[in-house]
């Protein structure tokens, strides 16, 4: 059984089965698709790992590496997570767009070199968590009140003045209410403003890691500041654009796969070849095997 992590070893195992007469079958996982090199975009004259059939190659269909990183993404993962773990992860996406921007505005240099910065999530996730937890024992604190039913009255009262006529304790109740309403917008206000503020220095945690990662230091003129404020609106957007994108994800990998399916089919009768899941996919998004055999001779 083999499962071939990085680059062209998949398509290494998947050869060597058929020029090897020793080997009589093989169990192929895909995985790591984003480091696949691809024939016409990657390196010339390195060997490519996609495509491998004469059948695709014949297509002049690429993929990209933008489509190859797309493939590594499982629907599966996403529905398993909860609802707070599902929006921190969109954040994260956020934080890599913005440190997209600050690499294009501050180091253009880097940006052909098409820079991985790695996983910089889980720390600042935590962060988070320990930050929610914390706001929830202060919860009281930064909840705003509501009008009860009797102020509601008062206002209709006001809004109504043929059917009630009010005194002057009422308009007192009234300006109170209303003086409290406003305190509590000026509460809501302040704490929208703490969350913004979170998050920037959320960011810039995320951007000061990465550019580590990178092996860049910090220019005099980095404005992160600017750059989040530019990057925050479309922040929303993120989860249901990233969904949409993401339902493409099997689309890619089944075609990256039934290109080394195509390959084995090709070689004739001399081996059989098919492709299944062969476990849930909530185990390992990665379930689907190419399995192949050579007759008995």
């Amino acid at each position: 059984m083999g499962r071939g992590r990085v680059k062209c070893e998949q398509k290494k195992e998947i050869e060597t089965f058929v020029e090897c007469k020793e080997v009589k079958a093989v169990v192929s996982i895909g995985c790591c698709y984003n480091l696949l090199s691809e024939e016409g975009i990657d390196l010339a004259g390195s060997p490519s790992g996609f495509p491998i059939s004469h059948g695709v190659k014949s297509l002049g269909f690429t993929l990209g590496k933008s489509s190859r990183d797309l493939a590594c993404q499982s629907a599966e993962r996403w529905r398993s997570l909860e609802m707070d773990a599902g929006v921190r992860n969109f954040e994260l996406h956020a934080f890599r767009a913005a440190f997209q921007m600050v690499l294009c505005k501050y180091y253009p240099e880097v940006i052909v070199t098409s820079p991985s910065v790695g996983r910089q999530g889980k720390a600042l996730r935590r962060q988070q968590q320990r930050r929610i937890l914390e706001s929830r024992l202060h919860i009281e604190d930064h909840t705003c009140p509501s009008f009860d039913q009797k102020h509601c009255g008062i206002a209709y009262s006001f809004l109504n003045p043929k059917e009630s006529k009010m005194d002057n304790k009422s308009v007192s109740m009234l300006d109170t209410a209303a003086l409290s309403h406003g305190n509590s917008f000026n509460r809501s206000t302040r704490c929208e403003h703490t969350v913004s503020d979170d998050k920037y220095l959320l960011f810039e945690k995320y951007c000061l890691s990465g550019l580590c990662r990178l092996d860049l230091k910090p220019l005099d003129n980095l404005n992160l500041h600017r750059l989040w404020d530019e990057a925050e609106p479309f922040a929303d957007i993120i989860g249901p654009y990233w969904s949409l994108r993401a339902a493409l994800a099997p689309v890619l990998e089944t075609y990256i796969l039934l290109d080394r399916l195509l390959f084995l089919q090709e070689q004739g009768s001399s081996l059989e070849a098919v492709m299944l899941p062969v476990f849930d996919p909530v185990l390992s998004p990665r379930n689907v095997a190419i399995i192949a055999k050579k007759p008995k001779s």
